[in-house]
Parts: structure tokens; C-alpha cells; sequence
């Protein structure tokens, strides 16, 4: 049995994974956050209620595990911005939490929620497996501050090569238990169906790559598995999808009205990304092959999601 702490589990992709572990009794978890109540009182919502044992960040030193998957973050681009330069502070708190308990407990393994973002806003073309950082040392702003940390941490696991560390790069990620009040182009979309209310979308041509949770359950099972190694992977569907293409989509299964519009209301906490994804498939040497692309998953989830409001 693989005993695996959780750090960060009130996040939405921490959720769902919790969800999809919880199929497979060979899995043990330990759940922490900062509002343990709050993740019991999810359990239960979900039928798990006592399935596992939960506790704040305080806790989590004194027990042994063999894995420590670490989703600590902010998934929302208000609160991205909202919280500014101190996402480095926070990201820099957990990170070292977990590297002062590796000095002890060497043979665990330590997966990283890391982002897209470490590669900095300059995303014209998608990501290759050579594509370098890009950071505007003499000109950060706000919108860079996320990205910072992301890449700050991820410098920090590759110093460290005597340890079992993966940094796992999310770039996009859709589930039925994304809360549609946040600001990001598939949640406007998703409101505007709930409402019956015209989409008002910029033209600017994008690129995504929704991961859908059962494929990111697959990798990280497929890179629990695999031997000890210190390294990074990017996240990626079977094929990413373009905007217009998704718009088009929306339109026929669901009946999204929309318009092309210069004016936008949405925060972007991390700055414009026409080609937000990677192709950088580094994460199949681990036997890491997703099952759907961009837009199957997206119908699906948005079929359930748009199922709870009785659309």
C-alpha cells in the first residue's frame, strides 16, 4: 500500500484526484489544508466522510509517507493577482516544508503542482522540450509574480538531484467541479449557457490544452510508478484545441450565443498566451499516454457541469 500526504487538499484538482484514489484501495491518503473542517465536510458531500484522515500543514511532519504531492496554489486569476508578490512567500513556505522532511525521509517521493507559467508569458509558439524560461528580470510586473514562484521552485527541486522530485507543469485543466464564477475563457463560456446570455469574447486567436482529471489521474500514477528520478513534465492532452473551434462546438451541443468583441471584463493574471500548452511530451517515457483530447474532455465535463444547474 502507498501511503500519500496531500498538501493543499481544498484546491479543485486536489479534489478530484482525491476523488479518483478513492476507486483504489491500494492508496492511502493523508489529507492537509489550512481549513482541515473544510475538507471534511467535502468528504462527506462526496459519500467518503472518515475515508481519510485529516489535518493541518501542523501535522504533517510526523507521519511517514511515500509520496507527498504538493497542490498548495491558487487556481483562480483574481486571487492570483489579488495575493501579488507574496505567492512567492507562500510557494516558498510549502516547497521547504516538504524538502526539510526529504532530508529525512529520503526514499519518499515528492510530486510538484507547477505551471505553464514557469516558462514566463511568451507563449506565440507552444512549448517545445527545449523552450527556455523567459523572465523580464528589469521589467516584472504583477501578471509575472505567479510564474516566478513556479519556476523558483522548480530550480530549487533540480538542485537537489539526491531526492525524488517531479515538477508537473499544469497548463490548462477542466473539470464539472471548476467553480464557473472565476474568469477564464471556458467558465465564460459555461456561464453564458447557464444564463442564456450572449458570450462577449475577444478575437484574439488562442490555443488550449484542457487536461481532463482522469488523464492527470493517469500521470501522476504513471510517474508514482515509475523508478526514482528528479525531473519536470509538462501536462498535455491527446490534442489541444483552438478557440474558434471551441466556440463552434459550444454552439452546436450546447447552444452558446456569442460575439466577437474587443472589450473584455476578465482578470489575466499571468499576462496573454496564444498558444498556452506544450508539446513537450516527456511525461510518455513514464508510460503516460492521455485517453482524450482537449475538446472530448471538455464535453464531457461541461455535460455534467451544466447538468447541476438543470441546463
Amino acid at each position: 500500500m502507498m501511503k500519500i500526504a496531500i498538501l493543499g487538499a481544498t484546491s479543485q484538482i486536489a479534489r478530484d484526484m482525491i476523488v479518483s484514489c478513492s476507486a483504489e484501495p491500494n492508496k492511502h491518503l493523508h489529507l492537509f489544508a489550512r481549513r482541515p473542517d473544510a475538507v471534511s465536510l467535502w468528504l462527506a458531500s462526496e459519500g467518503l466522510s472518515s475515508r481519510y484522515p485529516t489535518d493541518s500543514f501542523s501535522e504533517f511532519t510526523k507521519h511517514d509517507f511515500n509520496a507527498v504531492i504538493n497542490f498548495v496554489g491558487v487556481g483562480n486569476p483574481a486571487q492570483a493577482v489579488a495575493m501579488g508578490s507574496s505567492i512567492i512567500d507562500v510557494t516558498l513556505r510549502f516547497d521547504e516544508m516538504v524538502l526539510k522532511y526529504l532530508r529525512t525521509h529520503s526514499d519518499c517521493r515528492y510530486l510538484f503542482l507547477s505551471s505553464g507559467a514557469a516558462y514566463g508569458s511568451n507563449f506565440h509558439e507552444p512549448a517545445q522540450w527545449d523552450t527556455p524560461a523567459t523572465v523580464p528580470i528589469n521589467h516584472l510586473t504583477p501578471q509575472d509574480w505567479y510564474g516566478v514562484a513556479k519556476l523558483h521552485a522548480e530550480c530549487r527541486h533540480r538542485s537537489h538531484q539526491e531526492w525524488s522530485i517531479i515538477d508537473i507543469r499544469v497548463f490548462n485543466y477542466f473539470s464539472h467541479t471548476q467553480d464557473i464564477s472565476v474568469c477564464f475563457l471556458i467558465t465564460d463560456i459555461l456561464r453564458a449557457i447557464r444564463d442564456k446570455a450572449v458570450l462577449k469574447t475577444s478575437p484574439g486567436y488562442i490555443v488550449r490544452d484542457f487536461l481532463h482529471p482522469s488523464d492527470f489521474y493517469r500521470l501522476v500514477g504513471a510517474l508514482l510508478s515509475a523508478p526514482a528520478i528528479n525531473t519536470v513534465v509538462d501536462c498535455y492532452s491527446r490534442a489541444p484545441i483552438d478557440k474558434s473551434s471551441l466556440l463552434e462546438t459550444m454552439q452546436e451541443k450546447f447552444g452558446l450565443r456569442y460575439e466577437i468583441s474587443k472589450a473584455t471584463a476578465c482578470v489575466n493574471a499571468t499576462g496573454e498566451k496564444p498558444h498556452y500548452y506544450s508539446l513537450n511530451t516527456r511525461a510518455a517515457d513514464f508510460g503516460y499516454q492521455p485517453k482524450l483530447t482537449s475538446l472530448e474532455g471538455v464535453l464531457q465535463e461541461s455535460e455534467k457541469l451544466l447538468g447541476i444547474y438543470g441546463v
